[in-house]
């Protein structure tokens, strides 16, 4: 892996770190092995859109890490992953990308199989919409959707 595939910030031993959503595209696209996890809720991927790996011909895996509206953890979130992992054919040292609205749920999601033995677990910073802009809207500064990257909406 090259440069692109590296944390930009400081890798905290409970996870693999942090990278932007351009070192997470380099890496999906370098690594076919490589899964996208998004974290998100049913509703957001409904309402918000889904990242469209089908350029690379592969589809992301949505597992929530919260339900909605309560907020509560999925305390099946890991067995659900790992499954969808093993289903994959990805074993514990793959590059697992945790992606969610702004880069917190996947984080604790990253933590989580970390502690499960996935060893490459990494958080997606800036998420899928990112962070507010100066009039309170996300999609604009950073994350998926405003790098241009490929997304879809049902």
């Amino acid at each position: 892996m090259g440069p692109a595939a590296m944390p930009t910030n400081n890798s905290a031993p409970d996870y693999a770190g942090d990278i932007d959503v351009r070192q997470a595209w380099d890496m999906l696209t370098a690594d076919p092995k490589a899964q996208l996890i998004d974290v998100r809720t049913a509703a957001e991927w409904t309402y918000v859109g889904l990242p469209d790996l089908a350029p690379l011909g592969r589809q992301v895996h949505a597992v929530e890490w919260q339900s909605f509206p309560s907020g509560e953890i999925n305390p099946d979130f890991v067995r659900i992953a790992g499954e969808e992992m093993k289903r994959a054919g990805a074993p514990n040292d793959t590059p697992l990308l945790f992606l969610c609205r702004s880069g917190a749920r996947s984080k604790a999601a990253a933590i989580a199989m970390t502690r499960a033995g996935f060893t490459r677990a990494y958080n997606i910073a800036g998420g899928f919409e990112g962070n507010l802009d100066g009039e309170g809207h996300r999609g604009n500064v950073n994350g998926w959707k405003a790098s241009g990257l490929p997304w879809r909406q049902n």
